[in-house]
């Protein structure tokens, strides 16, 4: 096209800008040829008017269209030019947080300076197997084309890693290690993987450093070789390294670092081991303090140590050579502190103190002589011909010479990590292929460039090289392969520049010679440089401003060079004396270091440039010291040109990496910084090659699709789509230079797609114009249609309302007149009855007020009389007891005056005669009165104390009712105050008569106001009691609520613990399967070893060593007879094992002939370990069944409790609440508020107990947890061991060893058979002699056998009568068994029978075995059965029907022994007649165990089966076949569907479902095992459908999401018509349809926002962020979701789910658990009959 018609008005370019290097802008005013001036309009509206140069016309580069901004390859660009470049990767960074980008075959990676969940192993997957256009740019993309290429070609490949130091290289080498090994893992040795990437930590500790770009920059290039076998399996490694930065050993510049190692080394400083070093901080040594960094944030140097030691320990360095090479790095350390003394001003000479104690440590770490290392650092030796002379060195040689020998012990100390990590990576075998991974430095330009950057950039220029010399090639061989007519493009080409520098007497080679020379400076090896190059070529100059300086014109620009300390540093040579000092060092690390020459002596460079010779004192290494005699540029150059031509056998894959900015911001963009890089890594370069030829390129197909818009309809009558795209491109190009017709492409040249997209746009938008009138001329004359038909029918309907409103207005007067009076009636009528029921309402009540308050008074006035009486009874009591005791008193006064002139008249008479005569005369009459006055006195007493009980009695029942009104007085506190107040009246009253009337009164009105308010006190309290019953009672329903919730949680909680151990356990049982699948073909490998070298087998022998041979017996066995400390220890020798052999039961020895026979042919591997090791994960298994038994009736038991303890009954009983408030006496009234506390206090505490006991119980519960883990953990272990058991070397003797055992046991066996044989005939004969007539006729019958059955054993006679559901099957007969109805078994050729008709025969063997109670025939018979199933899924593993046939029965089989065994719970819905058919002897629940494992494991095979069907059909036929037509047109020009794919559609996917849906019923397999399988298997599409929208940015469009929902609710129709809604596989569907559904809504306002945050909850943030980042409007219909709005989606998300960043992709390989509910079967079993066609005659039915 014109320039005039490609600048018109409105047409987008870029101009120049200082600050964003590139800016868009809008032409307002077409250009016209010869204008002088472009009119543009900038974004913010500013007007510009651009100026064009009328002698050079260079126009502004022109934009692409929008739907090409984003494109993740820039090759696909229509215009390809520097801003467009720049543009697409700043869009794709910032506004999609996209960091790869293709270009072309390179592969663009900017630096986020975050972290991105992009590099889960679950993404490793999902790039894995794929090409390299299918999904979006990934570095696993480009290493999984590596890895396909090598295993398709078989040849080797290498991914070259270039870029700025901060750019990312070394993160995104490991990232590609680390996907070589997951996808490349080893078969044989696992820990190579690990070996390969635990080199990395090494590497950066040894060779990265912190830099004022990067804090872990690389400061060394290394080419990291991987090895593959055959198979393309990880065998090894190697690795090389070029050009280590030595010189930052002894400097750094401020703000830079060390190599990492010294700094972990100094963190680590207080380990005990490390404490002998005389390491501190790394402040206090001259070599790690002069940047003044010491720490990097958000790194941690002592763990890096951990890390670094545990990754030497991991490649095998032991560690005494860890802790010595830890020395010489705290040696160099101390070498750095010496401190040196001048000895004159002007530092000619120079000296060390003695008491140096740098120095000591530093001769103490290496074993050097303190005196010959001082010496030999101030002093040199000059030898000539005749005498050898010993020279000081000033002070500033000095200091070089330290620095020189610091860096030449490190150099030589990374080389050896560097050996030791090839020794340990290197390959067992020889490899058959290998991908090569370049983490190499890029090109670099400072403000100071020496040296180091020299060899840098010439490194570059070779490398840019090989980069356009493979662009060209690939550009080429595309042509030639679509046979377009091909014509050389011109391109850069940089070999003068890499002449200038290595051909000869270039700058290398005056270099070298300069070098060679003894008076060489570099102020004369830059004047050489002058005077060869400096008018000789066009890529050298000469700066204005430097002397010693010269510049290069490099690819990616001019760079200057300082000429100081080139020769110093090119030399690289270190004095003779102190490698001597070294080499007799006492260290052998540091002699290994620094070896000898091969022909004994060893050449090293004087300080005056000749070579001293010096015979060493011991052998060491030959050939090391060779390289050290060449110049560094002589090593560099050689290495360089071993690098090409190895990089030149391989194919090249190209990673550039971009540094964003400086400041290492994440997600900031710097232009500037950008298009250097750009400019620099060569990405500009592939797009002038790319071009400069035809740089978009389509295929025929989506070509078509495209354009078809732009077709006409004569041209869409042909059937030839290549010929139809020809012919439109001669229509509308015109111009046949523009476009080019391929085989099977049609390309472009730059521009003509936007053109295209031009016309498209022009041509979508005419026919929407024509569609948009016609539709709107249908929708006027529609709308004009409806609103006439509306208006007539409204007259009509308003005439007839208007006549009824009429005619209701009449009725209406009328019938109101009626109304009114009716009304009025009945008003005045209420008005009254109002009125006398108001009348007589208030009498009711006066008359009762007046009752209530006459009632009041007289209660009042009763009371007053009761105290008044009360009171004044007491007051006559009191008065009376003061009179009396009065009148007492004064008796006795009188009595004692009295009886005192007795007592005198008494003495006297006492003194006469007479009076004592009288005395006599009446003694007894006196003793005969006194003994009467005592019997009476005695009769008396009785009565008194009769009386004194009685008192004493009533005046207790007086205390105790004093004491109960006391106490009832002492609870009301104002009854309390009353009574005292009344006790000082009372005693007023004794004192003062006449005022106690008075008093009394006032006492008595004081009583009447409190007991009116004791009676207010009385009804506050029944108020306060009823509010605390209810509050108490909500307070109960709360408490209830809150232990019911605490309980769910709880019970949930350990609900999803179980089912996590279930889902563990089951993938413990899927890794057991796969171990045993591992054993059998060692089995038959060996098997087949052992026929080809002699060893034969008996045809009619089984070993008993067969299946995983009777895993279940054997484990049992062990289990009850041998000791633990004989299970604990599987892995002791052969020889020793022998005791532990004999320990096996008699059942294992006494097998037949045939099967101790057959124990020399099939056993490769060693019996007894495998039995023990087996009996080991049977027991554990046991163990892991009865403790979720006891875990399960544990939680049962305490939700029954917590059920009981929160029930409102018990809970009011318990406190005492069942009575209601209205029943409750006075006096509970008193104590209700104390009541109530106690309740609370009762029901806090009752709370407690719950609490501690729930603790108790959860902590049990926790314990059986971890209990079980303990167990898995244990199984895991035993899986290990015996895998390992399985790849001894010795193994062949030991078996060979238990074969002559086994023939010895064999011969022992039959002896004792013969001799057990001879004791059943005798106890024939005995039984023949004592039984009656009908054991005669039994033994006669026995007699008449067969010599077989009479050589057999004496069975249980078989029970008599019709058919019970039993078949005998004898011993020899089991094989013939197994291969009838399970290993040759074909269902469909015996159509008409039960589906898991083998499960019931096998149970009805099993059945006739228990009832002749033969343990050993049980056991035998189950593991011949799970040994044949076994074999049949592996023989058919592809086969879906019969892996869902054999799961069918095993599941039937493990019904019945559930269903017939001894447990209750499972025999409740059996019929009286399946109860008689119940085990009687055998207890089935081991062998239910071992059935279940079988079942789980066919089931993960069926699953597996399915998934491997399902795969390629679901991105296919969910996302790619077009279900709705129409939709393809509008989707993205980048959604093709790549080559060669099969067209799987939705309707094939759906066909495929309902094939597995109706085998999985045909089988008659539990529901909800189906259940559970359809929701596998929706879960895979699910998943896979949704990690390709993630990964797939051009398949994430609106059309798509149209497309994506349609096909999902075609998936619920399915599930819909099979019934299978119900089985929550809806709820798998939801992440999916969220998906589809986000990608139809609009994202523009932040109520959209907030609607994509409600809508999405099925979806993790990142997915939902990565989904709207992704995706892509359609042309001219749609706008790009802004940044603005991306990031308030995410702020809301991260709101809404503060749990942090979770799993970017769903993990498909993600298999749930799933169930073995029991079914109960109608089936009798004496009703099942067995076909002719099983050829089942050996089987007896009983």
């Amino acid at each position: 096209m014109a320039a005039p018609d490609l600048y018109a008005q409105g047409a987008q370019v870029w101009i120049p800008d200082c600050v964003e290097v590139w800016k868009p802008a809008e032409v307002t005013r077409g250009y016209k040829e010869g204008d002088g001036v472009l009119y543009l309009r900038l974004e913010d509206g500013q007007e510009v008017a651009y100026p064009l140069d009328p002698y050079c016309l260079q126009l502004p580069h022109l934009r692409n269209p929008d739907y090409l901004s984003g494109e993740n390859n820039l090759v696909a660009l229509s215009y390809l030019h520097e801003p467009a470049v720049l543009h697409t990767l700043r869009m794709r960074f910032l506004e999609s947080s996209t960091i790869y980008t293709y270009c072309g075959i390179v592969l663009v990676a900017v630096n986020p300076y975050k972290q991105l969940p992009i590099y889960e192993e679950a993404v490793i997957h999902a790039y894995s197997g794929q090409n390299i256009g299918e999904m979006d740019p990934h570095i696993f993309a480009v290493a999984e084309e590596a890895y396909r290429q090598m295993s398709r070609e078989d040849k080797n490949q290498s991914l070259i890693i270039s870029g700025e130091s901060g750019a990312g290289k070394t993160a995104t080498a490991k990232y590609a290690m680390r996907y070589f090994a997951i996808v490349g893992g080893s078969l044989s040795n696992s820990s190579v993987e690990e070996k390969v990437l635990a080199s990395s930590p090494i590497m950066e500790a040894f060779g990265n450093a912190k830099t004022t770009r990067n804090d872990n920059s690389s400061r060394f290039g290394k080419y990291v070789e991987i090895c593959f076998n055959h198979e393309y399996r990880v065998l090894g490694a190697t690795m090389k390294t070029y050009l280590l930065e030595k010189s930052r050993v002894t400097f750094q510049a401020t703000v830079e670092r060390n190599y990492h190692i010294f700094y972990q080394l100094c963190a680590s400083a207080s380990l005990p081991e490390l404490q002998g070093l005389g390491l501190g901080g790394p402040e206090s040594f001259h070599y790690t303090n002069q940047g003044q960094c010491m720490h990097i944030g958000g790194t941690d140097d002592a763990a890096d140590l951990d890390r670094t030691r545990n990754a030497f320990s991991l490649l095998g360095v032991s560690e005494a050579d860890q802790l010595e090479l830890f020395s010489i790095l705290a040696a160099i350390l101390h070498l750095g502190n010496i401190r040196l003394k001048k000895k004159s001003r002007h530092g000619e000479s120079c000296f060390i103190e003695a008491e140096d104690k740098a120095l000591e440590l530093f001769c103490m770490l290496l074993g050097l002589e303190m005196s010959q290392v001082s010496r030999w650092l101030c002093y040199h030796k000059l030898v000539t011909a005749s005498e050898t002379f010993v020279k000081p060195m000033s002070w500033q040689q000095v200091l070089d010479s330290r620095d020189a020998l610091a860096k030449h012990i490190y150099g030589q100390l990374f080389q050896w990590v560097v050996s030791r990590i090839n020794r340990s990576l290197r390959a067992s075998e020889r490899h058959r292929a290998s991908i090569g991974i370049l983490d190499i430095y890029g090109f670099e330009t400072f403000r100071v460039n020496s040296f180091e950057q020299f060899c840098i950039n010439y490194a570059n220029e070779k490398l840019q090289q090989h980069f356009n010399l493979h662009v060209f090639k690939l550009e080429q061989e595309e042509y030639v392969e679509e046979g377009i007519p091909w014509t050389f493009i011109d391109f850069y080409d940089n070999q003068p520049c890499i002449d200038l520098i290595e051909a000869k007497l270039g700058i290398l080679d005056l270099l070298n010679e300069e070098c060679k020379m003894p008076n060489g400076s570099d102020g004369s090896w830059a004047q050489k440089l002058y005077d060869r190059h400096l008018h000789h070529s066009l890529h050298f100059e000469k700066p204005k401003m430097h002397a010693d300086a010269f510049i290069i014109q490099h690819f990616a620009g001019k760079v200057e060079y300082q000429c100081k300390g080139f020769l110093e540093k090119n030399r690289d040579a270190v004095h003779a004396e102190l490698i001597g000092l070294l080499r007799a060092s006492k260290s052998q690390l540091l002699a290994e270091l620094f070896p000898e020459d091969c022909d004994g002596t060893i050449s090293l460079r004087r300080s005056n440039g000749t070579r001293l010779t010096v015979r060493p004192s011991r052998k060491s290494l030959p050939g090391t010291n060779k390289e050290h005699r060449k110049p560094i540029s002589v090593q560099f150059k050689a290495s360089l040109h071993k690098l090409m031509e190895m990089l030149g056998c391989t194919m090249p894959h190209y990673i550039r990496c971009i540094k964003p900015n400086d400041l290492k911001r994440p997600f900031e963009f710097d232009s500037k910084r950008a298009i250097e890089q750009l400019r620099a890594c060569g990405i500009l370069e592939t797009i002038q090659i790319s071009a400069s030829g035809y740089p978009s390129r389509w295929t025929y197909e989506d070509f078509f699709s495209r354009y078809r818009a732009l077709m006409s309809r004569v041209e869409l009558t042909g059937d030839d789509e290549k010929k139809i795209c020809r012919l439109v491109l001669e229509r509308l190009l015109r111009d046949p230079s523009k476009y080019q017709c391929g085989r099977r492409k049609v390309f472009l040249r730059a521009g003509q797609v936007a053109f295209l997209e031009e016309l498209r746009a022009k041509t979508l938008r005419a026919a929407c114009i024509i569609l948009q009138s016609s539709l709107r001329g249908w929708l006027g004359r529609r709308r004009f249609l409806l609103v006439h038909a509306a208006a007539i029918c409204i007259q009509r309907f308003a005439r007839g309302l208007l006549a009824r409103r009429l005619v209701r207005d009449l009725r209406r007067a009328k019938a109101a007149v009626i109304l009114q009076k009716n009304i009025k009636m009945a008003l005045a009528r209420r008005s009254y009855l109002r009125i006398h029921v108001a009348i007589i309402t208030i009498q009711a009540f006066t008359r009762g007020m007046f009752a209530r308050h006459l009632y009041r008074v007289m209660v009042l006035h009763q009371k007053a009389v009761v105290i008044q009486a009360a009171v004044r009874g007491w007051l006559a009591r009191s008065h009376y007891t003061r009179l009396r005791h009065a009148a007492v008193y004064l008796q006795c006064c009188f009595r004692r005056s009295r009886a005192r002139r007795e007592l005198k008249q008494l003495r006297i008479e006492a003194r006469s005669v007479e009076h004592y005569k009288q005395l006599q005369k009446g003694m007894e009459i006196k003793v005969m009165q006194l003994q009467c006055k005592l019997d009476e006195q005695a009769r008396e007493n009785r009565s008194l104390l009769e009386q004194l009980s009685m008192l004493s009695t009533s005046h207790a029942e007086e205390v105790e009712r004093l004491c109960g009104e006391m106490q009832q007085l002492r609870e009301d506190k104002a009854q309390d105050q009353h009574i005292q107040g009344l006790q000082e009246q009372l005693q007023c009253v004794e004192l003062e008569k006449r005022s106690s009337e008075r008093r009394l009164c006032q006492e008595l009105e004081q009583l009447k106001q409190r007991m009116t308010e004791l009676e207010v006190a009385k009804s506050n309290l029944k108020d306060e009691n009823d509010t605390l019953n209810r509050r108490i009672l909500e307070q109960s329903k709360d408490v209830e609520e809150k232990m019911c919730q605490r309980l769910s949680v709880e019970s949930r909680e350990l609900q999803c613990e179980l089912e996590e151990e279930r889902s563990r356990y089951q993938s413990l049982v899927k890794e057991y399967a796969r171990l045993e699948q591992g054993y059998e073909n060692l089995r038959e490998e060996v098997a087949f070893h052992k026929h080809t070298t002699g060893f034969r087998r008996s045809p009619s022998s089984d070993s008993i060593l067969d299946s995983e041979s009777s895993y279940q017996s054997g484990s049992t066995a062990l289990s009850r007879d041998e000791p633990v400390q004989q299970i604990e220890s599987p892995s002791q020798p052969l020889n020793q094992e022998k005791d532990p052999w004999r320990l096996i039961p008699e059942q294992y020895r006494a097998r037949s002939d045939s099967t101790t026979s057959s124990l020399s042919s099939d056993g490769e591997q060693d019996p007894l370990k495998a039995y023990i090791l087996l009996g080991q994960l049977n027991a554990v298994r046991k163990e892991l069944a009865r403790t979720q038994e006891e875990l399960h009736k544990t939680k049962t038991q305490l939700a029954h409790e917590d059920k009981k303890l929160l029930r409102p009954w018990y809970i009011a009983e318990l406190f005492g609440l069942n009575r209601s408030p209205e029943k409750m006496m006075e006096e509970d009234l008193k104590h209700a508020y104390d009541a109530v506390q106690v309740t609370n206090r009762l029901l806090e505490e009752q709370l407690q107990e719950q609490q501690q006991q729930h603790k108790q119980e959860r902590e049990g519960l926790h314990q059986d947890i971890r209990s079980l883990k303990r167990l898995t953990w244990q199984q895991q272990s035993l899986i290990q061991d015996l895998q390992h058991q399985q790849s001894g070397d010795g193994l062949q003797r030991q078996i060979v060893q238990l074969k002559e055992e086994n023939l010895e046991l064999s011969e022992q066996l039959q002896k004792q058979e013969r001799s057990k044989l001879k004791l059943q005939k005798q106890l024939k004969n005995y039984m023949k002699q004592i039984q009656e007539p009908a054991a005669t006729r039994e033994a006669t019958r026995g007699e008449k056998a067969t010599p077989a059955e009479q050589e057999r054993p004496l069975e249980v006679p078989s029970p008599s009568g019709p058919f019970q559901g039993m078949l005998r099957c004898r011993g020899e007969d089991e094989e013939r068994l197994v291969r009838t109805i399970i290993t040759d078994f074909q269902p469909q050729h015996i159509p008409g029978t039960l589906p898991t008709l083998p499960g019931y025969i096998l149970f009805m063997c099993l059945r006739h075995a228990d009832y002749c109670q033969d343990e050993h025939r049980i056991r035998s018979l189950l593991t011949a059965a799970i040994n044949g199933i076994k074999r049949v899924m592996k023989k058919h593993s592809e086969d879906f029907d019969m892996v869902t046939f054999w799961l069918a029965n095993t599941c039937c089989l493990l019904n019945c022994l559930r269903q017939y065994g001894r447990d209750e719970s499972y025999r409740q819905v059996n019929t009286p007649k399946q109860n008689l058919h119940c085990l009687q002897h055998c207890n089935p629940v081991s062998h239910c165990q071992s059935l279940g494992d079988l079942a789980i494991q066919i089931y993960q095979q069926l699953i597996g089966t399915a998934e491997k069907k399902l795969k390629p059909m679901i991105v296919a036929a969910m996302l790619e076949s077009e279900t709705i037509p129409g939709l393809s047109s509008t989707r993205p020009s980048g959604s093709r569907r790549p080559q060669g794919a099969p067209a799987y559609t939705l309707d094939s996917l759906l066909l495929q479902l309902s094939a597995f849906h109706k085998v999985l019923k045909s089988h008659d397999l539990e529901p909800a095992i189906v259940q559970q399988a359809v929701r596998q298997l929706l879960f895979l599409i699910s998943g896979t459908a949704l990690n390709y929208l993630l990964l797939r940015r051009d398949a994430c469009s609106w059309s798509q999401g149209v497309q994506l929902r349609y096909n999902v609710s075609q998936l619920e129709e399915w599930l819909r018509t099979g019934g299978l809604q119900q089985s929550g596989a809806t709820t798998i569907l939801e992440p999916l349809i969220q998906a589809a559904q986000l990608l139809q809504v609009k994202k523009t306002s932040e109520e959209d926002a907030e609607a994509i945050c409600c809508l999405c909850t099925a979806l993790s943030p990142q997915q939902v962020v990565k989904l709207l980042r992704a995706y892509t409007p359609a042309p001219g219909l749609e706008e790009r979701v802004s940044p603005h709005f991306i990031s308030s989606v995410e702020k809301r998300l991260a709101e809404q789910n503060p749990s942090g960043p979770c799993q970017l992709l769903v993990d498909t390989a993600q298999l749930f658990p799933v169930p073995l509910p029991f079914s109960h079967s109608p089936v009798h079993l004496d009703e099942i009959c067995l076909p002719d066609g099983l050829n089942l005659t050996f089987l007896s039915c009983m």
